[in-house]
C-alpha cells in the first residue's frame, strides 16, 4: 500500500513538472535590481516559470544572447548592426523601463549638491581637469568651497550599457570626447581606475575620497551617495529623477523605431534629465524550445500588466503608453 502511496506522489510531482520552465538569462546590471523584484514576483504568481538572471554587463548580456547560451539577455546598450548580423541567435530589444546615469562623488567638507556641465565631465575623464578646485567645477558651483585634492576618476571595467550611455551622451556635448574616446560599452578611458558592474563603481568611490564616478540612480540612492546636477540641452542643471527621465523619454516615445533601438541622452526640453536611457531585454526571434518562448511571452505580458506599475518606486521610469501599446504587439511575435 505503501508503495502505491509513494508511486502516486512521484507521478504527481512529475506531472507538475512537466510544464514547469526555467529560464536563464544574463546582461546589465542597469535593471538588475527592478529585474531581481520582477522575477521574483512572477515566480510567485507563476510557480511553474523560473527565471534566473545573472547581472554580468551589458557586453555580457550580448555576448551570450547571440551564441545561445542563454534564453534571454539585456542591454543598455543596443546591439550594432555588425552585432546583429553576425549573432548566432537572432534576437528582437524589447524595451523594459528608463532609467538615469548619474555622476557620484566622495567629497568630504562638501555637503551642496555639485552641478556638472557634461564638458566639464568629459573633460575629467579625459585627464584636462585633475583637481576639485578647478575654475570650471568652481564656476557651474558658485559660493562652494573645493578642496585643492586630485579627482580619481572611476569608470566601468566590463562591457557595460551604462558605460555607453555615459559616454554616448558625453560625445554628444563633447567633441573631444567624441573623437578620443567615442561612445561604446567598452571604451580606451584615458585616466582614471576601472570596476567591474554597478555595484564595483558605487564601492570604489565610497571608499576612496576625493572620487568621481557614474552608476545607476538606484545605486547612488541605494548606498546613500552623493550625486550632482547635471546641465541638460536647454541649459538647466537638473538632478536624476522618474520625471527627468520621462520627460527626456517625451520626444522619443512619439517617434519609436520598430526596433526600439533609439538613444535619448541629451534630449531637448527644460526638465529632461541629460544622461537618461531605455534598457532593453533580447529575446530570441525563434526559441529552441517553443514552451520558453511561451514563457518568455508570458513573462513580458505580466511586465507591461503588473511591473511597469512598479518601476517608479524603484526610481526606474514606466514605458510611456505609446511604447507600451508598441510592446504589446510586439510580444505576439515572441515564439
Amino acid at each position: 500500500m505503501k508503495l502505491k502511496v509513494i508511486a502516486a506522489g512521484v507521478l504527481a510531482l512529475m506531472a507538475a513538472g512537466a510544464g514547469a520552465q526555467n529560464l536563464n538569462g544574463a546582461g546589465a546590471t542597469f535593471p538588475y535590481p527592478i529585474y531581481s523584484r520582477w522575477f521574483s514576483e512572477y515566480k510567485q504568481q507563476n510557480p511553474s516559470v523560473q527565471i534566473n538572471y545573472q547581472s554580468i554587463g551589458s557586453g555580457g548580456g550580448i555576448r551570450q544572447v547571440s551564441e545561445g547560451t542563454v534564453d534571454f539577455g539585456a542591454t543598455d546598450s543596443p546591439m550594432s548592426d555588425e552585432a546583429i548580423k553576425s549573432a548566432k541567435v537572432k534576437t528582437m530589444h524589447i524595451p523594459t523601463v528608463l532609467g538615469a546615469v548619474v555622476p557620484v562623488y566622495n567629497l568630504k567638507g562638501v555637503s551642496a549638491n555639485l552641478n556638472f556641465s557634461g564638458d566639464v565631465i568629459a573633460d575629467i575623464y579625459l585627464g584636462k581637469i585633475t583637481k576639485w578646485s578647478d575654475p570650471r567645477i568652481a564656476k557651474d558651483n558658485p559660493g562652494v568651497k573645493f578642496p585643492d585634492a586630485a579627482i580619481l576618476p572611476v569608470y566601468r571595467s566590463d562591457g557595460s550599457g551604462t558605460s555607453f550611455i555615459f559616454t554616448d551622451f558625453l560625445s554628444k556635448v563633447s567633441p573631444d570626447f567624441k573623437s578620443k574616446v567615442g561612445a561604446a560599452a567598452s571604451v580606451r578611458w584615458p585616466t582614471g581606475i576601472g570596476q567591474k558592474g554597478n555595484e564595483g563603481v558605487a564601492g570604489m568611490v565610497r571608499q576612496s575620497p576625493n572620487s568621481f564616478g557614474y552608476v545607476e540612480l538606484i545605486y547612488a540612492k541605494g548606498n546613500n551617495m552623493q550625486f550632482g546636477s547635471v546641465k541638460n540641452a536647454a541649459g538647466k542643471f537638473i538632478q536624476a529623477s522618474t520625471d527627468g527621465v520621462t520627460a527626456a523619454a517625451a520626444a522619443a516615445a512619439k517617434s519609436m523605431p520598430a526596433d526600439y533601438r533609439v538613444s535619448i541622452t541629451n534630449a531637448p526640453g527644460a526638465e529632461s534629465y541629460p544622461i537618461s536611457s531605455f534598457t532593453w531585454l533580447l529575446i530570441p526571434v525563434q526559441s529552441t524550445d517553443a514552451a520558453k518562448g511561451k514563457a518568455l511571452a508570458g513573462f513580458l505580458t505580466w511586465m507591461l500588466d503588473k511591473g511597469e506599475s512598479e518601476a517608479s518606486s524603484m526610481t526606474y521610469a514606466p514605458l510611456p503608453r505609446p511604447v507600451q501599446d508598441m510592446v504589446r504587439k510586439t510580444i505576439t511575435s515572441v515564439k
